[in-house]
């Protein structure tokens, strides 16, 4: 069992006086970052998950990730503009592969969801890849049979695919988490366990 993920705290962006900008930044990073590579969390379940997209994902993120920062520095000039990469991993954080992406018209979500103190999600799972970050709170994630992953506010998280869960706030705060789900349209971002 784990108690927390092997990464960083740092924040991609840290909050400017452009406040939006910065915002949009951080998304279109996370969006980058994530259909480059089939975004997933490298945790100790995975220690062998590849790290490197391919190639022409590579030069993707890289025109992107250049495009935003330029915008970003022209906005900011005099300030230091610096990224911190929060997670990658062709795996979720129980270190399963992520499936592959379907064929067809991908569709990109962002969903800000607040989980109130003491709260417990319903046992569900997701037909799409997502990753998120837990921006407050703290959140327990476990599988039906068992597996645990607990976050902190700044933790980042690739979620299980096609795989019955559910999430529980254990703190005294509501927990908040920033969640991208890289879609098709037409497919549900979740489903209820027996739907």
């Amino acid at each position: 069992m784990r108690t927390s993920p092997p990464f960083s705290r740092n924040t991609a962006f840290a909050p400017s006086p452009v406040g939006h900008a910065s915002r949009m930044s951080s998304f279109l990073l996370l969006a980058a970052l994530t259909l480059s590579g089939g975004c997933a969390a490298r945790h100790a379940h995975a220690p062998d998950a590849p790290q490197a997209p391919s190639q022409a994902a590579s030069q993707v993120v890289g025109q992107v990730v250049g495009q935003v920062v330029g915008q970003v520095v022209g906005q900011v000039a005099g300030q230091a503009v610096s990224s911190v990469q929060l997670v990658q991993s062709e795996r979720s954080w129980d270190g399963a592969l992520l499936p592959a992406y379907p064929q067809g018209q991908p569709q990109v979500t962002m969903l800000r969801i607040t989980i109130p103190a003491g709260a417990r999600l319903p046992l569900h799972q997701h037909p799409v890849i997502n990753a998120g970050v837990l921006t407050r709170g703290q959140l327990v994630v476990v599988t039906e049979d068992g597996r645990e992953l607990r976050l902190a506010a700044g933790d980042p998280i690739v979620e299980v695919v096609n795989t019955p869960h559910q999430g529980f706030n254990p703190g005294s705060e509501p927990a908040e988490i920033i969640v991208f789900y890289a879609g098709q349209a037409g497919t549900p971002l979740a489903v209820k366990q027996g739907q």
